[in-house]
């Protein structure tokens, strides 16, 4: 089994975007943006 170090960060997003207990929010260039919520929650910051 390959190491996780061997994917991009694209494709770890890509897979976890698709299961359950996940949501996703987008910001488009240029817009701020502010995220509310009840824990418990783990929030990762992926710029791509």
């Amino acid at each position: 089994m390959p190491s996780l170090k061997e994917y991009s960060t694209h494709d770890l997003v890509n897979e976890l975007e698709g299961r359950e207990g996940v949501s996703t929010e987008y910001a488009e260039p240029h817009q701020d943006k502010k995220l509310s919520v009840n824990g418990p929650a783990k929030i990762l910051v992926i710029i791509d």
